[in-house]
């Protein structure tokens, strides 16, 4: 059974990402799909002799050691043979986060101290790929799998890499990253990948045109939309009661937002339209800060701040755990998610899935994502959003033909639909 490999970049961070359940989609769709499953970690412990401390390394939430200077600029600099993976086998004893979607549905691990920070220093330095190659102790890969772009190659099987957008070239006034070095590395990818996946169509072009890649060496994967039986198997009235004892909102009695808020997610414009628009059902937002997320929470926090049935409208949480946003999605009367552009836009659909009418943009991949399927406005117009907040407000007939449309959009997006699509790329390398 040939066996895909990816990195657990994303996958560590302790309230995940949106790239990191694209990772464990990925796996799970991976070994669905016949393919033996492993993941590659950059923890901050190096390797011990002890197996329950090598996996403990994985899901470690605390400081690790950051080891002598001359130490951390050997790895980084002076490793000119690359870095050697090791092998890391679940031991059983350790339990894995839940709130992070627990162990990863893989074999077993690889690992190498401090991999992921270590290789981005070297490519900021000296524009350097680092180099992996595994251990012994393990059957290795049959191909490498990175789900986002990182300076780093395995030696002596295909690379595969992921680009989810190219959003710092085309909105570099929405994030920190350092542009120079964004490009730099995705260009390296674009030369050196032996074959480059996207998740959409509109990245897949941004692809093409800015990073001069031949179409031919870009694949649309998009992306597979579930959500856990455990949440799509209860009962409306199971939903509706936990959402009243949690959030004291009634069924279909509140709009929501999720995501990071950060400027691309135009949550600033989202408040603004909500307030104009005059609807009394309340709008829950819920996200934790990224960047630059002043401007897009100022006026949130200004009428939050403000006594009376205003205050009372607006509901914000940074974070909840994946079950409970869920919930939310699926007893909200809309989801409201106009981004200024997405590579995917996996909210739309996850809300699509559960039955929930949604309004969102021209963003990017969300036209593709959505099709006829959700009520479409221009991001930067806070007016037609306003509109299309008070169309689903008061017209239950066009809220409920969205509902019932998003889920057949959805089942388009099904796991069975994006492993025919994984097997079609890597059966290009025999697979």
């Amino acid at each position: 059974m040939a066996s895909i490999c990816i990195d657990g970049f994303n996958i560590a961070l302790p309230n995940g990402s949106g790239i990191a359940t694209f990772g464990r989609n990925l796996l799970t769709n991976a070994r669905a799909a016949g393919y033996g499953t492993q993941v590659l970690y950059g923890p901050r412990h190096g390797r011990s002799k002890n197996p329950i401390l090598n996996e403990v390394a994985l899901t470690d939430a605390g400081e690790g050691p950051k080891g002598s200077r001359l130490r951390r600029f050997y790895r980084q600099f002076r490793e000119p043979m690359g870095r050697t993976l090791h092998p890391v086998t679940p031991t059983g004893e350790v339990i894995w986060p839940r709130a992070g979607g627990g162990m990863p549905a893989a074999d077993y691990f690889w690992t190498s101290q401090a991999l992921f920070s270590d290789a981005n220093t070297r490519f900021r330095a000296r524009r350097r790929f680092t180099e992996v190659r595994f251990g012994d102790g393990a059957t290795a890969p049959d191909l490498m799998h990175w789900t986002t772009v990182l300076p780093l190659r395995a030696r002596g099987v295909p690379n595969v890499c992921t680009i989810h957008d190219l959003i710092p070239l085309r909105l570099p006034h929405t994030t920190l990253d350092n542009k120079r070095a964004f490009l730099a590395l995705c260009r390296r990818i674009a030369r050196e990948a032996d074959h480059v996946t996207v998740v959409s169509e509109a990245t897949r072009q941004d692809v093409i045109r800015l990073l001069k890649m031949p179409e031919e060496r870009v694949t649309n994967t998009y992306q597979a939309v579930r959500v856990p039986e455990a949440v799509t198997r209860r009962s409306d009235e199971e939903v509706a009661r936990e959402i009243e004892g949690l959030f004291q909102l009634g069924w279909k009695e509140y709009y929501l937002y999720f995501g990071a808020v950060e400027p691309k997610k135009n949550l600033g414009r989202i408040v603004q339209a909500y307030l104009a628009s005059g609807v009394k059902t309340p709008l829950v937002v819920i996200g934790g800060r990224a960047w630059l997320a002043e401007a897009e929470t100022a006026l949130l926090n200004q009428m939050r701040e403000r006594s009376g049935s205003m205050a009372e409208r607006l509901l914000q949480f940074d974070y909840l755990p994946y079950p409970m946003l869920m919930s939310l999605a699926r007893g909200a009367r809309a989801t409201l998610f106009p981004s200024l552009y997405e590579g995917f836009g996996l909210p739309v659909l996850e809300s699509m899935l559960l039955g929930t009418a949604v309004l969102t943009s021209t963003g990017g991949s969300l036209p593709e994502v959505a099709g006829e399927a959700a009520h479409i406005v221009d991001p930067y117009d806070v007016e037609a959003i306003s509109q299309g907040i008070r169309a689903l407000d008061m017209d239950e007939d066009y809220r409920t033909a969205l509902e019932a449309a998003g889920r057949l959009q959805a089942a388009r997006f099904s796991p069975e639909a994006y492993q025919a699509r994984l097997k079609a790329v890597y059966g290009r390398f025999g697979l």
